[in-house]
């Protein structure tokens, strides 16, 4: 642990002396993809989750340049309410830690982070991937080319449906990115338990996930990120998800929204298009997420 790097909570620094399970959390979905007020009462749900599931929650985050791994709840409030936090990826980290700024942390930033603190298991909503078009906008995201290079276990609802999925999921092989279905062979597409494309390896307990863990080290493949897909219990009805996403993808073409801008755009829409069907999805998914991480941390603990 670099003492210049980063400042653990007093409760995770506790549990990383203990060596006792910890589940990273990224604060993205409380800065920007939840609306208030209901991001700080989620967020405080998720964390609760994960000890009532026996691992400790840290929630990563920046806040005036001090990388914090696990937020005290008055951090948890200030990430969730001030309006001066950005959206940072593992490239901007030292830029905003270095000019005291504050931003909550994509899924590539967090598990940058959770790594470097001695976390391995990792908890998000859905995993970043190849955009649309990106043979010729070469649009894809910096949580493909992170997890390539990372020691963690990432439990996601697969990738966003407003993706290339075919394309993420040929990258993740390409990357030696590890992907495992939690009781499935479909392959989640967020707000639908079934994008529509197969995986080759299921698992139906944490404790199969444990050992898959610690055969990866025996096999020194652990260099690589381990995906479970972990798909959401109760999808989006599927007439009105396509209808949601067509609507979208041509309104951002009509509107000449691009890169990094679409995603967000696309969320908004499906939000108040599905008249927050989509946003009760989008929470289930975090929940169910964050107790299946706690879960596996335990047992790799116990393994």
């Amino acid at each position: 642990m670099n003492s210049l790097a980063f400042t653990a909570s007093p409760e995770v620094a506790s549990a990383l002396a203990a060596g006792t399970p910890v589940v990273a959390l990224e604060s993205t979905i409380i800065s920007h993809g939840l609306p208030r007020p209901s991001n700080l009462q989620v967020a405080r749900e998720v964390e609760a989750i994960v000890r009532a599931h026996g691992a400790t929650p840290a929630t990563i985050a920046i806040l005036d340049g001090k990388v914090l791994i696990g937020l005290t709840d008055d951090q948890l409030v200030e990430i969730a309410n001030r309006d001066d936090i950005a959206k940072a990826s593992s490239r901007d980290l030292a830029i905003i830690a270095a000019t005291g700024k504050s931003a909550a942390t994509t899924v590539a930033a967090t598990a940058h982070l959770a790594a470097l603190a001695g976390i391995h298991t990792f908890a998000t909503g859905g995993l970043g991937g190849v955009h649309r078009g990106a043979n010729e906008s070469f649009d894809e995201s910096a949580d493909l080319t992170a997890l390539a290079n990372l020691d963690i276990t990432v439990v996601c609802a697969g990738v966003k449906s407003i993706l290339d999925v075919a394309a993420t999921l040929e990258r993740l092989e390409t990357l030696a990115i590890g992907v495992v279905g939690y009781k499935t062979t479909h392959f989640p597409g967020f707000y639908l338990t079934d994008s529509g494309y197969s995986i080759e390896h299921q698992v139906n307990s944490a404790a199969e996930i444990a050992a898959i863990i610690k055969a990866r080290k025996g096999l020194e493949t652990d260099a690589h990120a381990l995906i479970v897909a972990n798909p959401v219990a109760k999808e989006m009805d599927r007439a009105r998800h396509d209808a949601i996403l067509k609507s979208g993808l041509a309104g951002a073409a009509k509107n000449g929204i691009v890169g990094k801008a679409v995603t967000p755009y696309l969320l908004e829409h499906f939000h108040t298009a599905s008249e927050g069907e989509s946003l009760q999805v989008n929470i289930e998914i975090i929940k169910s997420n964050s107790a299946l991480a706690a879960d596996i941390a335990v047992a790799v603990h116990n393994a």
